[in-house]
């Protein structure tokens, strides 16, 4: 790896295939070992969480030490490693002989994270996927020199804030897209030009009807671009099928509202793309009723899970192309997209989506609102009212906690030195979605801060239970 390379990787942030460590720590062989059972990747030691290097001498006893662990690992392991200016790099390969264990512990990544999993989870998702997820395969349909979308990639370096005078190919090779010289399906999906040639049912279909039923076609459309290109151009069209209202206060700009909150409507879409079983044959669908919009994706899921089951934890398929659509800012942290779309539907006053699960089916269904009976605007103020009472009527009314809150007040009444990264990695969330969360706690005065950042606390300084959990 060269220098140029190693500002690269550090520039893009860490990933699905990318951790930083300042220094080395008893966490090491946990992020091999989920990172082997993954894709691979690098674990750059001498890198600070904000990218920053922190020089660390690198001995031969420390690497000697780094790969006595991954020989401990059940089945044994190697890692290739190197070194660039104080930077120990851990070049760590995708393994053939998954799943493996450290310590007796199973560990996979998910988004940024590693988390543990039991022997059986472990061992049911490699089965499940044959030891290697749709977008971790390569496409052998694909050809890289003439089939590469030269501007969806300019657009992917644009939305993640890579900056790089690499080629294209090392680029894709970095980010672990390219196995000899192909390209796996999540770089087909982010930079094909049309998805149909290289990935049966990667297209996204919508429709809109006249009544309740799908009687009578009005109008329908099929998107067959790139991944990022077919989600603008579905929620576009959600959107110009739904009632707008137009607010104009005082003189000023036109303010538009639609009839269901946008970023309720878009996360499910993300969530369809992202989450969908691509082993499918069938699309992505949407369909517009006069009642409805239900947006639904073919999933592969086992006969007992529950609807209530993803509001507790998360069922990733497409691990890899999540990571990078989380780099471009597209999706938020596993398994906490339900939770939010319920926060934005109670904030317009509207009942929560139904949720539809079969083995192989996952749909949403948003029911549009009467706006005869009360407009959006009216509905968004008597929300900010009810907030404003909340407030103002502290024991007596109780204040309302979204559900994000409930949770991490609830883990500091169990560690109350517990950080933004554990509680990231415990309820699925983004470091950054938890410190605004953090953040509302403390203007409402319920929780405080004791101490710096390392070495402090967390001070719950009102009795939670008057408030509405």
């Amino acid at each position: 790896m060269t220098k140029k390379e190693l500002n690269f990787l550090i520039q893009t942030g860490e990933g699905y295939n990318l951790e930083f460590k300042e220094s080395y720590n008893s966490n090491l062989a946990r992020e091999i070992c989920a990172m082997a059972n993954a894709t691979g990747g690098y674990i750059l030691i001498g890198v600070s969480d904000d990218g920053q290097i922190r020089p660390v001498n690198i001995s031969n006893k420390l690497k000697s030490e780094i790969q006595d662990l991954v020989r401990n690992f059940d089945p044994s392991f190697l890692v290739k490693l190197e070194e660039i200016e104080g930077v120990l790099i851990i070049n760590v390969p995708e393994s053939q002989k998954k799943p493996h264990s450290s310590n007796g512990k199973f560990y996979m990544r998910q988004g940024a994270n590693s988390q543990q999993l039991s022997r059986d989870e472990i061992r049911d998702f490699f089965m499940r996927e044959g030891l290697i997820t749709y977008d971790e395969m390569v496409n052998e349909k694909f050809n890289v020199d003439n089939d590469f979308n030269k501007i969806a990639y300019q657009r992917f370096l644009e939305t993640t804030g890579i900056k790089t005078k690499l080629n294209y190919k090392k680029v894709l090779q970095n980010m672990s897209l390219l196995s000899s010289g192909k390209l796996k399906n999540t770089g087909v999906l982010l930079f094909c030009k049309q998805i149909s040639k290289f990935i049966r049912g990667g297209t996204v279909t919508c429709a809109l009807f006249m009544g309740k039923t799908k009687t009578k076609v009005i109008d329908a459309r099929e998107f067959d671009y790139d991944l990022y290109t077919n989600y603008e151009e579905a929620f576009n069209y959600i959107k110009s099928k739904l009632n707008i209202e137009y607010i104009i206060r005082g003189g000023g700009p036109r303010k538009e509202i639609l009839e269901l909150p946008e970023e309720a409507l878009k996360e499910a879409l993300l969530n369809a793309m992202a989450h969908r079983d691509y082993f499918s044959g069938a699309n992505v669908q949407i369909n517009i009723y006069a009642d409805r919009v239900v947006i639904d994706n073919p999933v592969n899921l086992a006969s007992k899970v529950k609807v209530k089951d993803f509001y507790k934890r998360s069922y990733p398929r497409n691990i890899l192309l999540f990571g990078l659509m989380q780099r471009m800012d597209l999706v938020e942290k596993i398994g906490s997209g339900l939770m939010r779309i319920n926060e934005m539907m109670d904030e317009y006053l509207l009942p929560h989506p139904i949720i539809e699960i079969s083995e192989v089916y996952f749909g949403i269904t948003f029911y549009r609102p009467d706006l005869q009976k009360m407009t959006v605007e009216q509905r968004l103020e008597k929300y900010q009212e009810g907030e404003k009472g909340g407030e103002k009527g502290g024991e007596k009314g109780g204040e309302k906690l979204s559900e994000n809150q409930k949770r991490i007040i609830e883990l500091m009444k169990e560690d109350k030195k517990i950080s933004i990264v554990e509680i990231s990695t415990k309820i699925n969330m983004t470091e950054n979605n938890v410190g605004n969360n953090l953040k509302k706690l403390k203007n409402k005065k319920i929780i405080k801060r004791i101490g710096p950042d390392k070495g402090g606390h967390w001070e719950i300084l009102k009795n939670t239970t008057r408030y509405k959990m």
